[in-house]
């Protein structure tokens, strides 16, 4: 597969939808799949960290009165 070259404009919203659609036509449907978990995966990641940093946040806070 060949890869575009990294573009500062993907940083845009029309840059993204252009990578978007260039990464589309590159990728195989398994790909796409593969693509979409690992996403999900970094998700949960993500959400499992905020909510640790919320408990730990919590614990840490004085108690008020």
């Amino acid at each position: 597969m060949n890869k575009p070259e990294p573009d500062w404009r993907w940083s845009t919203p029309e840059g993204s939808r252009e990578f978007d659609r260039l990464m589309d036509g590159l990728l195989s449907f398994r790909e796409k799949i593969q693509w979409i978990e690992e996403i999900e995966t970094l998700h949960e990641r993500f959400a499992e960290n905020r909510m640790k940093k919320r408990i730990a946040e919590n614990q840490a806070a004085p108690s008020r009165p």
